[in-house]
């Protein structure tokens, strides 16, 4: 951890040490916790009262050079050293005092290894998913928050070729890339007089206009699902991003509200056939009552058949048990074999038909 997080928050110091602790959320001086292995763990609070709480949080705000008081009491903050993103909410909004939501950025992403070896996917899915990354296919990753989507969003971003030029969108920088033509862009609030903005609408039209040969871009939030849209029909195709969403289905509908957020006049046919000519697979995954994180689907979108968006499963995890505060189950293929399966093989892409046939 760096010492930039100790200096602006030093009396957390001990736990923001601790290696296995990806979240701290406080909820006013004396309720002071951490996910720690996927669970919750009550920790001593260090803070004295209230008061001193709200004076760590006021001096970080400051050195950040960021707008927090009455008139602003909800504010964003992400630490330059190492991405580690905080939420503050003050008082009055809060009635339990300051609340502040510390998510710890990882400096090393996991590798595709590493997740094969916490079983958060099965090797026929990798390999399907490389196949696919390889093959120019457009992604989502979608999930709840905690599921584990930027660290699927950076392994399926490893994959990629090293000589193709990348652009990295997003509003906090959390895709960890190490290729020497990649190019990463992030959004700006505005500054304490309103002005200075620069959102993510603003970096996907400069993206589009610096030649990549893959767009990778953050979680989607609002009216920049269009501007992504337009921009994958045009022709940037193998791109990349990443949604909340409680599953596939609901990720397409997801993408319909979002698209049409700030463009209300947009006809809702048009918005869906453009999610369907530029979606083209989507990975589901949850972080599960036991902690683990797996990723639970891989759908095709197939396309629009009338005024619907079709879809089918390609692989699943089927749950089987649950024993001793432990998930059972296994990863299989439904059968089908993707309809973009000709796309993949004409780039020159293996992809062995062993992998679609059910276990």
């Amino acid at each position: 951890m760096s010492d930039q997080q100790f200096a602006l928050l030093p009396s957390l110091e001990a736990v923001l040490q601790d290696p296995d602790v990806m979240e701290i959320l406080i909820d006013g001086y004396n309720r002071v916790y951490v996910d720690k292995h996927g669970a919750f763990v009550d920790v001593p609070t260090p803070y004295q009262n209230n008061d001193h709480l709200l004076t760590e949080i006021m001096a970080m705000a400051s050195a950040l050079g960021r707008r927090l008081d009455e008139d602003h009491p909800i504010a964003d903050f992400r630490l330059i050293e190492d991405g580690s993103r905080i939420h503050v909410v003050l008082p009055p909004i809060s009635l339990n005092g300051p609340v502040m939501n510390i998510r710890k950025f990882l400096r090393q992403p996991l590798t595709l290894d590493q997740i094969l070896g916490y079983s958060c996917l099965s090797e026929d899915m990798a390999e399907f998913l490389q196949a696919c990354v390889l093959g120019r296919i457009n992604i989502g990753v979608c999930g709840g928050t905690g599921s584990g989507k930027t660290s699927v969003q950076n392994i399926l971003c490893q994959m990629i070729p090293d000589e193709e030029r990348i652009i990295t969108v997003e509003h906090s920088a959390e895709i960890l890339l190490d290729k020497k033509r990649r190019v990463a862009l992030e959004t700006r609030p505005a500054n304490p007089d309103g002005r200075g903005e620069v959102s993510m609408r603003d970096l996907i039209s400069s993206a589009t206009k610096m030649r990549p040969d893959r767009l990778v871009i953050g979680e989607l939030q609002g009216g920049e699902v269009i501007d992504m849209l337009l921009a994958i029909n045009i022709g940037y195709d193998g791109s990349i991003f990443n949604l909340h969403a409680n599953g596939t289905r609901d990720a397409l509908s997801r993408l319909e509200v979002m698209a049409t957020t700030g463009n209300p006049t947009l006809p809702l046919l048009a918005v869906r056939e453009q999610i369907a000519s530029a979606v083209q697979l989507l990975t589901y995954q949850e972080r599960m009552r036991d902690g683990t994180r797996r990723i639970i689907r891989i759908t095709e979108v197939v396309g629009l058949q009338g005024d619907q968006i079709q879809t089918q499963d390609i692989f699943e995890f089927r749950q089987t048990g649950y024993a001793d505060g432990k998930i059972s189950g296994y990863y299989t293929a439904t059968g089908v074999v993707p309809r973009f399966i000709t796309k993949i093989r004409n780039a020159n892409v293996d992809v062995p038909m062993t992998i679609f046939e059910p276990r």
